[in-house]
């Protein structure tokens, strides 16, 4: 990641944490000891590294160690479970994005906790639109052309996604249902290891959100088609929007930051 996005992010996170922290936290002296971040994701995707930068404003702001631990598995409720059982201290903090909200619909029955319950918000982080990217090898280079292709070849369209119910993953189900192709979702513990795999050819075809894909974008590893919002996104000026293509279709992934709620007013 180059280093001009990097101070970027630093300072977007820094700034949307601050205000919740100077009401919150540092009215009782905090923090007094070391912090534990839980990603519930594998490391090197776009939580992960938006977690660190977070991590790292915070230890030169406060004098005190923000450590990040990675937790993924079961789209995020591992991670999350970690964090409800937690001491309610505000020591343990969760970096947590689009699937945590997801979850409460998608796994209704199967969830262990009460995600706004038991979960307090600290900060808003950031908003990220999703991008359509294909191996080079896809023989596609505009969304119109990735649905004639689609229908062409029914099912040999392997899409990557980070873990089932992540906004990649909807991203691409909504995808389908609305063009009415027929492809093969491929899940991950991760965007590392789903990034892996496309950038290998191993699958085609990801929804993957914008900072975890960006830099493999602008060194041609990998092709981008368009973004999930509706607006076209600064980043990538050039680059269409689906809803130019599939009128509607809107998706994007989010970024927050909170902690087991005992004690937190």
């Amino acid at each position: 990641m180059k280093l001009p996005r990097r101070k970027f992010l630093h300072l977007a996170a820094g700034a949307a944490a601050l205000p919740a922290m100077s009401r919150i936290a540092w009215a009782q002296a905090y923090p007094a000891r070391p912090v534990r971040v839980i990603v519930p994701f594998a490391p090197a995707g776009s939580t992960d590294i938006l977690a660190r930068l977070i991590g790292q404003w915070l230890s030169e702001r406060l004098g005190q160690s923000f450590i990040i631990e990675n937790r993924p598995g079961a789209s995020t409720m591992i991670g999350t479970e970690a964090v409800v059982h937690s001491p309610a201290d505000g020591y343990t903090l969760i970096v947590f994005g689009t699937a945590s909200a997801i979850n409460a619909t998608l796994y209704e029955n199967k969830i262990r906790y009460d995600f706004l319950r038991d979960i307090a918000p600290v900060a808003g982080i950031l908003r990220v639109p999703n991008v359509v990217a294909v191996h080079p090898s896809l023989p596609v280079r505009t969304i119109p052309e990735l649905i004639a292709y689609a229908k062409a070849n029914p099912g040999r369209i392997n899409v990557e996604s980070p873990g089932a119910g992540t906004s990649s993953h909807l991203a691409g189900e909504l995808f389908k249902v609305m063009t009415g192709v027929n492809m093969v979702h491929v899940q991950y513990r991760g965007n590392a290891p789903a990034l892996t795999d496309l950038l290998a050819g191993q699958v085609q075809l990801g929804f993957d959100t914008m900072p975890s894909s960006i830099e493999y974008i602008r060194a041609g590893k990998l092709r981008a088609l368009a973004v999930s919002t509706l607006a076209r996104s600064q980043a990538l000026p050039d680059l269409p929007s689906v809803s130019e293509f599939v009128p509607g279709y809107e998706s994007s992934g989010f970024f927050r930051s909170r902690r087991f709620r005992e004690n937190v007013e």
